[in-house]
């Protein structure tokens, strides 16, 4: 019963976004003065097109960006001389991103080679002082050959040393070659600049990611997912869920969707925000968001960082044909189901339907006999009689004009509903100056 009255009220706060005039309705505006009663109405055709995005589904904001990135990594020995692009510039594959100074390369380069040069002619001495060695040995008495072996052993020790360093001295040369040569880093992907973080601040824009601290961010082009967020109040819910369907709305053309599945809710990367607050009974309490991820069916017309609301996906889109009605305009559905319409005269009446299939997701049931589209309907609620004036409503406006009394709509319904069980009353609206039976303040003494 619960789950009825709140969609219910959900129905009734689209109409007065609407229209603005459905709101008395349960904010009790009429309470029952001597202007004659009328009903309000809306046809069947009006009420099913509520449909999509009727604020019965939550919805969250999201953005679209590319499943993948290729991060650049600045050396932390070299020194960025010029950045070649700017935040959201499209590049192409070989496109020059920035170019590293090579004033030092090339001063440590003569250096490097200087040095080599200098090791290569001590090597070349080296071979000659020992082949010096050998014709001495060759023709040295027996006595002497003892030490000149050991004068050789020495030299040829003290050369394979020195071909070490110059092997090492030609690396460093090649390597210093190659990052002179090397200077430019050009883009390896196809795609959009994200971020570029320079030494001291990060360019904005609304591609910037600050969590990403690589040199210069790329986006791909080609395949696009939404990123979205989940307040954690909303995250049991069950409507966001690795796997679950959802609508991607355009936030300038309501027409505009895409549809897609969730593929990862992240819950190891909780973002706190200061704005997210929820009250308990005792205390205020900071809420985080979690970010989740939408794998979309398919992506034309989208683009790279263009802002969407994402809206579970419960079957509002289907094609249904025939007349369906929202379960809470419905009375004894389950015995002799019957609404209150509009008798094509200005009075009210209770008409008989006959009720087909029922969809669970969007609490709609199929009127396959006793209404038609241009029907007018209003809410079942306390005080409605057969023969009371009807007004077919043009800004949403549903319900009587002059309800009854509010003491008697709780006394009747609410009640029933556990609106008082939930504590309505409890939470402190006698306290504040609020009687239990008609909403008028309390004297003071």
């Amino acid at each position: 019963m619960k789950k009825k009255t709140i969609a219910a009220i959900c129905a009734v706060a689209v109409l007065a976004a609407a229209g603005g005039g459905a709101a008395w309705y349960f904010l009790g505006n009429g309470a029952g003065g001597d202007d004659e009663n009328v009903v309000y109405v809306n046809t069947v055709e009006s009420l099913m097109n509520i449909g999509v995005g009727n604020g019965m589904e939550n919805r969250y904001a999201g953005v679209v960006e590319a499943q993948n990135a290729w991060k650049v990594e600045k050396n932390m020995e070299k020194t960025v001389k010029e950045i070649l692009v700017e935040v959201g510039q499209e590049v192409q594959v070989g496109t020059p991103l920035f170019i590293y100074d090579t004033e030092k390369f090339t001063s440590d380069l003569e250096q490097a080679q200087l040095d080599l040069e200098r090791i290569n002619n001590e090597i070349s001495s080296m071979n000659t002082n020992i082949n010096q060695l050998y014709k001495d040995k060759k023709s040295a008495a027996k006595d002497q050959q003892a030490s000149l072996t050991l004068q050789i052993q020495e030299a040829e020790l003290e050369l394979k040393r020195k071909e070490y360093e110059g092997k090492s001295k030609q690396s460093e040369i090649d390597k210093l070659k190659e990052n002179i040569t090397n200077s430019t880093v050009i883009s390896e992907i196809a795609g959009v600049v994200k971020s570029i973080n320079t030494d001291d601040s990060s360019s904005g824009g609304y591609y910037n990611d600050n969590s990403d601290n690589s040199f210069i961010t790329v986006l791909a082009t080609g395949d696009f997912q939404v990123k979205g967020k989940i307040n954690e109040q909303n995250l049991y819910d069950g409507s966001i869920m690795e796997g679950s369907r959802v609508i991607i709305h355009s936030r300038v053309d309501e027409n505009q969707t895409w549809t897609g599945t969730v593929t990862k809710v992240d819950l190891d990367n909780a973002e706190s925000n200061n704005n997210n607050y929820y009250y308990s009974s005792d205390s205020m309490s900071q809420s985080s968001s979690y970010p989740f991820y939408v794998e979309l069916d398919y992506t034309s017309g989208l683009i790279l960082g263009q802002h969407v609301y994402i809206e579970p996906d419960v079957g509002q889109q289907e094609e249904k044909t025939g007349v369906w009605l929202a379960e809470y305009f419905i009375n004894d559905p389950d015995s002799n189901p019957y609404v209150w319409t509009d008798n094509g005269k200005g009075k009210l009446e209770k008409r008989s339907v006959t009720l087909g299939e029922y969809d669970e997701n969007m609490m709609e049931y199929q009127i396959t006999d006793g209404l038609a589209p241009e029907d007018a309907i209003t809410f079942p609620e306390e005080g409605l009689e057969p023969g009371m004036m009807t007004v077919v409503s043009t800004d949403g406006m549903m319900g009587q004009s002059n309800p009854a009394m509010p003491d008697e709509m709780m006394e009747d319904g609410m009640m029933e509903d556990g609106m008082m069980e939930d504590g309505m009353m409890d939470d402190g609206m006698i306290e504040d100056g609020m009687t239990e039976d008609a909403g008028s303040e309390v004297a003071e003494p």
